[in-house]
Protein backbone atom coordinates (compact mmCIF):
# COMPACT_ATOMS: atom_id res chain seq x y z
CA UNK A 1 0.00 0.00 0.00
CA UNK A 2 2.97 2.39 0.88
CA UNK A 3 3.89 2.13 -3.15
CA UNK A 4 0.55 3.23 -4.14
CA UNK A 5 0.79 6.90 -3.66
CA UNK A 6 4.63 7.19 -4.90
CA UNK A 7 3.35 5.74 -8.72
CA UNK A 8 0.42 7.97 -8.68
CA UNK A 9 3.03 10.69 -7.74
CA UNK A 10 5.62 9.48 -10.81
CA UNK A 11 2.37 8.87 -13.08
CA UNK A 12 1.48 12.71 -12.07
CA UNK A 13 4.85 14.51 -12.86
CA UNK A 14 4.93 12.76 -16.08
CA UNK A 15 1.92 14.03 -17.19
CA UNK A 16 3.01 17.84 -16.09
CA UNK A 17 6.10 17.23 -17.85
CA UNK A 18 4.60 16.44 -21.32
CA UNK A 19 3.10 19.71 -21.31
CA UNK A 20 4.85 23.06 -22.08
CA UNK A 21 4.27 26.72 -22.26
CA UNK A 22 2.61 27.44 -24.90
CA UNK A 23 4.90 30.70 -26.27
CA UNK A 24 8.05 28.29 -26.02
CA UNK A 25 5.72 25.53 -27.97
CA UNK A 26 5.00 28.64 -30.96
CA UNK A 27 8.41 29.44 -30.77
CA UNK A 28 10.19 25.95 -31.80
CA UNK A 29 6.93 25.75 -34.35
CA UNK A 30 9.00 28.72 -35.82
CA UNK A 31 6.07 30.98 -35.77
CA UNK A 32 7.63 33.93 -33.69
CA UNK A 33 9.99 34.59 -30.99
CA UNK A 34 8.62 33.72 -27.07
CA UNK A 35 8.03 37.50 -26.86
CA UNK A 36 5.67 37.57 -29.71
CA UNK A 37 4.41 34.76 -29.09
CA UNK A 38 3.28 36.00 -25.45
CA UNK A 39 1.46 39.35 -27.51
CA UNK A 40 -0.56 36.80 -29.36
CA UNK A 41 -1.76 34.72 -26.58
CA UNK A 42 -2.76 37.98 -24.68
CA UNK A 43 -4.40 38.77 -27.99
CA UNK A 44 -6.72 35.54 -27.64
CA UNK A 45 -5.36 34.15 -31.06
CA UNK A 46 -4.17 31.07 -29.65
CA UNK A 47 -6.21 28.30 -28.95
CA UNK A 48 -5.59 25.05 -27.15
CA UNK A 49 -8.49 22.18 -28.02
CA UNK A 50 -11.01 24.80 -28.80
CA UNK A 51 -10.81 26.92 -25.89
CA UNK A 52 -8.92 30.26 -25.71
CA UNK A 53 -5.53 30.22 -24.34
CA UNK A 54 -3.96 32.47 -21.43
CA UNK A 55 -0.76 33.73 -20.50
CA UNK A 56 1.00 30.44 -18.46
CA UNK A 57 -1.11 28.00 -20.39
CA UNK A 58 0.82 24.57 -20.92
CA UNK A 59 -0.06 22.28 -23.46
CA UNK A 60 1.32 19.09 -25.43
CA UNK A 61 1.90 19.90 -28.74
CA UNK A 62 2.15 15.58 -29.48
CA UNK A 63 -1.35 15.74 -28.03
CA UNK A 64 -3.59 18.92 -27.89
CA UNK A 65 -4.64 20.61 -30.89
CA UNK A 66 -2.82 23.97 -31.24
CA UNK A 67 -3.79 26.58 -33.22
CA UNK A 68 -3.20 29.88 -33.86
CA UNK A 69 -5.83 32.72 -35.82
CA UNK A 70 -7.97 29.25 -36.45
CA UNK A 71 -4.73 27.57 -38.03
CA UNK A 72 -3.46 24.31 -36.72
CA UNK A 73 0.04 24.94 -35.72
CA UNK A 74 2.60 21.94 -36.63
CA UNK A 75 6.32 21.47 -35.23
CA UNK A 76 8.42 21.49 -38.27
CA UNK A 77 11.51 19.36 -38.14
CA UNK A 78 14.21 22.02 -36.87
CA UNK A 79 16.85 23.48 -39.94
CA UNK A 80 20.18 25.45 -38.90
CA UNK A 81 21.83 27.59 -41.56
CA UNK A 82 24.79 29.62 -41.91
CA UNK A 83 24.31 32.62 -44.08
CA UNK A 84 27.31 35.07 -45.20
CA UNK A 85 24.93 38.46 -45.16
CA UNK A 86 26.42 40.78 -47.80
CA UNK A 87 26.58 44.69 -47.21
CA UNK A 88 23.67 46.40 -48.44
CA UNK A 89 20.95 43.63 -47.33
CA UNK A 90 18.24 44.38 -44.63
CA UNK A 91 18.12 41.50 -42.05
CA UNK A 92 14.37 41.44 -42.24
CA UNK A 93 11.96 39.06 -43.81
CA UNK A 94 10.73 42.48 -46.12
CA UNK A 95 11.06 45.82 -46.26
CA UNK A 96 8.76 48.26 -46.96
CA UNK A 97 11.24 50.80 -48.47
CA UNK A 98 11.74 47.93 -51.02
CA UNK A 99 15.74 47.38 -50.37
CA UNK A 100 16.97 43.97 -51.00
CA UNK A 101 16.00 42.10 -47.70
CA UNK A 102 17.08 38.82 -45.93
CA UNK A 103 13.26 37.15 -47.58
CA UNK A 104 14.69 37.60 -51.00
CA UNK A 105 18.10 35.57 -50.20
CA UNK A 106 16.14 32.81 -48.61
CA UNK A 107 13.60 32.34 -51.06
CA UNK A 108 15.82 29.81 -53.38
CA UNK A 109 16.23 27.91 -50.13
CA UNK A 110 12.57 26.85 -50.31
CA UNK A 111 12.05 28.06 -46.67
CA UNK A 112 10.75 31.55 -46.90
CA UNK A 113 8.84 32.43 -43.82
CA UNK A 114 9.82 29.51 -42.13
CA UNK A 115 13.18 30.87 -41.26
CA UNK A 116 14.28 34.07 -39.35
CA UNK A 117 17.76 35.23 -38.37
CA UNK A 118 19.22 34.84 -34.98
CA UNK A 119 20.05 38.74 -33.92
CA UNK A 120 20.92 41.18 -36.93
CA UNK A 121 23.05 42.68 -38.60
CA UNK A 122 23.16 46.35 -39.85
CA UNK A 123 23.16 47.57 -44.05
CA UNK A 124 26.25 48.39 -44.21
CA UNK A 125 27.56 44.77 -42.43
CA UNK A 126 28.30 41.87 -43.59
CA UNK A 127 29.62 38.34 -42.51
CA UNK A 128 28.05 35.78 -40.31
CA UNK A 129 24.55 35.03 -40.03
CA UNK A 130 22.59 32.45 -38.14
CA UNK A 131 19.18 31.36 -39.80
CA UNK A 132 16.55 29.28 -37.79
CA UNK A 133 13.20 27.82 -37.14
CA UNK A 134 14.23 26.47 -33.80
CA UNK A 135 12.92 29.68 -31.59
CA UNK A 136 13.62 28.59 -28.24
CA UNK A 137 17.29 28.03 -29.37
CA UNK A 138 17.42 31.81 -31.08
CA UNK A 139 15.77 33.06 -27.95
CA UNK A 140 18.88 31.94 -26.06
CA UNK A 141 21.13 32.86 -28.43
CA UNK A 142 20.17 36.06 -28.35
CA UNK A 143 19.46 36.87 -24.46
CA UNK A 144 22.19 38.34 -22.63
CA UNK A 145 21.85 35.75 -19.65
CA UNK A 146 23.96 33.57 -21.86
CA UNK A 147 26.44 36.22 -22.96
CA UNK A 148 27.37 34.70 -26.41
CA UNK A 149 30.28 36.31 -27.73
CA UNK A 150 30.44 37.74 -31.15
CA UNK A 151 33.22 38.13 -32.80
CA UNK A 152 34.13 40.96 -35.83
CA UNK A 153 36.60 42.32 -37.74
CA UNK A 154 36.78 45.92 -38.58
CA UNK A 155 38.28 48.70 -41.16
CA UNK A 156 39.16 51.38 -39.58
CA UNK A 157 39.84 55.23 -41.29
CA UNK A 158 43.14 55.27 -39.10
CA UNK A 159 45.34 53.14 -36.83
CA UNK A 160 43.91 53.21 -32.74
CA UNK A 161 46.87 53.11 -30.06
CA UNK A 162 47.23 50.69 -27.30
CA UNK A 163 46.08 53.02 -24.77
CA UNK A 164 42.62 53.43 -26.73
CA UNK A 165 41.91 50.08 -27.35
CA UNK A 166 42.58 49.34 -23.44
CA UNK A 167 39.51 51.76 -23.20
CA UNK A 168 37.73 49.30 -25.24
CA UNK A 169 38.61 46.58 -23.37
CA UNK A 170 37.87 48.44 -19.86
CA UNK A 171 34.14 49.44 -20.94
CA UNK A 172 33.69 52.38 -23.04
CA UNK A 173 30.74 55.10 -22.08
CA UNK A 174 28.33 55.18 -24.55
CA UNK A 175 25.08 56.94 -24.73
CA UNK A 176 23.21 53.85 -23.48
CA UNK A 177 25.58 52.80 -20.42
CA UNK A 178 29.60 51.89 -20.56
CA UNK A 179 29.82 48.89 -22.70
CA UNK A 180 31.56 45.52 -21.15
CA UNK A 181 35.02 44.67 -21.53
CA UNK A 182 36.01 43.95 -25.10
CA UNK A 183 39.08 41.64 -26.71
CA UNK A 184 40.61 43.87 -29.06
CA UNK A 185 43.77 43.46 -31.03
CA UNK A 186 44.89 44.88 -34.05
CA UNK A 187 45.54 42.58 -37.13
CA UNK A 188 46.77 44.73 -39.92
CA UNK A 189 47.97 48.21 -39.34
CA UNK A 190 47.81 49.91 -43.31
CA UNK A 191 49.23 53.44 -43.88
CA UNK A 192 46.04 55.02 -43.77
CA UNK A 193 44.07 52.52 -41.95
CA UNK A 194 43.69 49.50 -39.86
CA UNK A 195 41.97 45.97 -39.17
CA UNK A 196 40.84 45.10 -35.73
CA UNK A 197 39.28 42.47 -34.35
CA UNK A 198 36.42 42.86 -31.18
CA UNK A 199 35.05 40.50 -29.29
CA UNK A 200 31.87 41.68 -27.60
CA UNK A 201 29.16 39.72 -26.01
CA UNK A 202 26.58 42.20 -25.18
CA UNK A 203 24.91 42.45 -28.64
CA UNK A 204 23.39 46.26 -28.17
CA UNK A 205 22.21 48.12 -31.49
CA UNK A 206 24.95 48.63 -33.61
CA UNK A 207 27.31 48.33 -30.41
CA UNK A 208 30.91 47.96 -32.30
CA UNK A 209 30.39 50.81 -34.55
CA UNK A 210 29.43 53.21 -31.75
CA UNK A 211 32.41 52.21 -29.68
CA UNK A 212 35.04 52.95 -32.31
CA UNK A 213 32.73 56.54 -32.75
CA UNK A 214 33.49 56.94 -29.41
CA UNK A 215 37.36 56.76 -29.56
CA UNK A 216 36.93 58.64 -32.79
CA UNK A 217 37.22 56.58 -35.86
CA UNK A 218 35.40 56.15 -38.94
CA UNK A 219 34.47 52.38 -39.70
CA UNK A 220 35.11 51.68 -43.35
CA UNK A 221 34.10 47.79 -43.15
CA UNK A 222 32.55 45.49 -40.35
CA UNK A 223 32.22 42.07 -40.93
CA UNK A 224 31.20 39.34 -38.30
CA UNK A 225 33.32 36.53 -38.20
CA UNK A 226 31.74 34.08 -35.07
CA UNK A 227 28.80 33.81 -33.29
CA UNK A 228 29.47 31.46 -30.36
CA UNK A 229 31.25 28.47 -31.64
CA UNK A 230 30.36 29.23 -35.40
CA UNK A 231 32.93 30.19 -37.28
CA UNK A 232 32.08 32.63 -40.98
CA UNK A 233 35.04 30.17 -42.74
CA UNK A 234 35.26 30.39 -45.84
CA UNK A 235 31.51 30.53 -46.84
CA UNK A 236 31.27 33.67 -50.16
CA UNK A 237 28.70 36.45 -49.71
CA UNK A 238 25.23 35.60 -50.38
CA UNK A 239 25.80 31.83 -49.87
CA UNK A 240 23.95 29.67 -47.47
CA UNK A 241 24.95 26.00 -45.76
CA UNK A 242 23.34 23.42 -43.29
CA UNK A 243 25.04 23.94 -40.09
CA UNK A 244 27.09 20.43 -39.12
CA UNK A 245 25.82 18.39 -36.16
CA UNK A 246 28.83 19.36 -34.54
CA UNK A 247 28.25 22.90 -34.77
CA UNK A 248 24.22 22.53 -33.97
CA UNK A 249 25.35 20.60 -30.48
CA UNK A 250 28.10 23.25 -29.99
CA UNK A 251 24.96 25.88 -30.30
CA UNK A 252 23.12 24.45 -27.88
CA UNK A 253 25.57 23.25 -25.63
CA UNK A 254 26.73 26.91 -25.27
CA UNK A 255 22.89 27.99 -23.71
CA UNK A 256 21.86 24.71 -21.70
CA UNK A 257 20.22 22.85 -24.32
Amino acid sequence: MRNQPRMSRVKNRTTIEGKERLQKILARAGLSSRREAERLIQEGRVTVNGAVATLGARADPRRDKIKVDGKLIRQPSPLYYLFHKPKGLITSMHDPEGRPSLGDWLEPLGKRGRLFPVGRLDFNSSGLLLLTNDGELAQRLTHPRYGIKRTYRVKLNACPSEKELELLRKGIRLEDGITAPARVKIVQALKKNAWVEVEIHEGRYREVRRMFQALGYFVEKLMRVRFGPIRLGPLAPGQARLLLPAEIIALKKSVGM
